[in-house]
C-alpha cells in the first residue's frame, strides 16, 4: 500500500489521508466490501448442493457439475437431488458429503420444517423461513448481492449519461444549455415512481428491462452537478488556451475539463448507489420489480408486512437495509470530506483528522 500511495500525486495522497482519517468511513468501506465479497460467493455459503463429495472412490463437485440421479444408485437420468434421503444415505454409506454452512439456496423449499411456514429461527434455519419455507438467511445473502450488483450497473450507466449530458450543457452553454435545462426540468417534473410502476407493469418482469426503465430517470440527480463543474471549468485559462490552439471540443472536454468535473462526481456516487438500492427495494415491495421468486430485499419487506405473526421477517429486512444503506452513507460522507478543499490536510500534516472525527 505504501508503494502504491507513493506513486500518487500529492493532492491524491492528501485526499486518501483525509478519507483514512475518517474512521467511520474507513471501517464502513471495509465492512461493506467484506459483506459484498461474501455475497459474491453466495453459492459457497448457501446452497442446496454439496460443495464436494466422494462416492465409491470417485470425486464429485456438484456445485459445478450436474450429475444424473443414476450416478448415485437412482433410477432416473435427471439431475440428482442431494436433499433426497435415499441419495444421502447411498452416498454416506460409501463416501462423504461436504455441505456449505447453509445447506439451502435462495429458492429451496424445506419440506421438513418443525413448524408451519413461516417457521421461527432455529438451529436449522438461523433466521427462520418465509411463508413458502425458504431460508431467510440464504435469501438475504443472495438478495444483498443482487441489490449491490444491480445498483452498481445502474450507477455506472447513470454516471455515463449524467456526465455526457451535463458536460455538453456546461461546456457549450448558451442555447444548448438553455434548451437542455428546459427539457430536463420537464423530464424531472414527471412523477418518477408512478411512471416506473406503469412501465414495469407493461413488460414482463426482467432484470435488464428494469435496469433500462430506471436508467431513464436515475441520471437526473447527477447532471446538475456535472453541468455546474463544466460551466466553472470552461472559463479557466488552460481551457481557453487549448481552445485558442484549435483543439477539438471533444478533446478539451475529455482531457482538460472532465478530470475537474469528476471530483464532484465521485462524491455523488455513494448517494446515487443508495438511491438505486432504495428504488429497487420499493418496486419489489410493490410487486413491480424483479421476477417472482427472485431473492429480493423488497420482497422480504413485503413478506414481513404480510406476516406480522412472524416478526423475524420484518426485523431481518429492516436491519439488512439499515446496515447496507448506513454503510453507503458513511462512505459517501468520507468521500465528500476527502474531496472537500476545506478538509484536505496541508502538506506535512497528512495525518490530520477531519472535523467529523474531531
Amino acid at each position: 500500500m505504501t508503494r502504491l500511495t507513493a506513486r500518487l500525486s500529492p493532492i491524491a495522497r492528501r485526499r486518501l489521508a483525509t478519507f483514512h482519517g475518517n474512521r467511520r468511513a474507513r471501517w464502513s468501506l471495509w465492512l461493506f466490501l467484506a459483506l459484498f465479497v461474501i455475497s459474491l460467493g453466495a453459492e459457497l455459503v448457501a446452497n442446496d448442493r454439496p460443495l464436494l463429495m466422494q462416492y465409491q472412490g470417485q470425486w464429485y463437485v456438484p456445485l459445478l457439475v450436474d450429475y444424473p440421479d443414476t450416478e448415485f444408485g437412482g433410477f432416473l437420468p435427471t439431475p440428482a437431488d442431494y436433499r433426497d434421503p435415499y441419495i444421502q444415505e447411498a452416498i454416506e454409506a460409501d463416501g462423504w458429503i461436504l455441505w456449505p454452512p447453509i445447506p439451502f439456496s435462495h429458492g429451496t423449499l424445506d419440506m421438513g420444517l418443525s413448524h408451519p411456514a413461516p417457521s421461527p429461527p432455529d438451529a436449522r434455519h438461523w433466521l427462520g423461513t418465509d411463508d413458502q419455507g425458504r431460508d431467510v438467511l440464504a435469501r438475504v445473502i443472495y438478495g444483498f448481492r443482487l441489490s449491490v450488483v444491480f445498483a452498481l450497473v445502474l450507477t455506472i450507466g447513470s454516471m455515463a449519461l449524467g456526465v455526457l449530458i451535463g458536460g455538453v450543457q456546461g461546456y457549450f452553454g448558451g442555447k444548448v444549455d438553455l434548451i437542455g435545462q428546459r427539457l430536463i426540468e420537464i423530464w424531472s417534473g414527471l412523477p418518477v415512481l408512478f411512471l416506473l410502476i406503469i412501465l414495469a407493469s407493461l413488460v414482463e418482469p426482467n432484470l435488464w428491462w428494469l435496469l433500462g426503465i430506471m436508467l431513464l430517470f436515475s441520471w437526473l440527480g447527477l447532471v446538475d452537478v456535472v453541468r455546474a463543474e463544466f460551466l466553472r471549468a470552461r472559463n479557466l485559462e488552460y481551457v481557453r488556451a487549448a481552445r485558442a490552439m484549435g483543439l477539438p471540443s471533444r478533446l478539451i472536454m475529455w482531457r482538460h475539463v472532465l478530470p475537474n468535473a469528476m471530483v464532484a462526481t465521485l462524491t455523488f456516487i455513494p448517494f446515487l448507489f443508495t438511491g438505486a438500492i432504495t428504488t429497487l427495494t420499493a418496486l419489489d415491495f410493490l410487486g413491480f420489480g424483479l421476477p417472482p421468486g427472485s431473492p429480493s430485499l423488497g420482497e422480504l419487506v413485503a413478506q414481513g408486512k404480510n406476516n406480522l405473526q412472524a416478526p423475524w421477517l420484518g426485523i431481518t429486512a429492516f436491519l439488512t437495509l439499515a446496515v447496507m444503506l448506513s454503510l453507503l452513507v458513511f462512505i459517501g460522507e468520507g468521500l465528500r470530506d476527502a474531496f472537500d478543499p476545506r478538509h484536505i490536510p496541508q502538506a506535512g500534516d497528512a495525518r490530520q483528522r477531519t472535523p467529523r472525527d474531531a
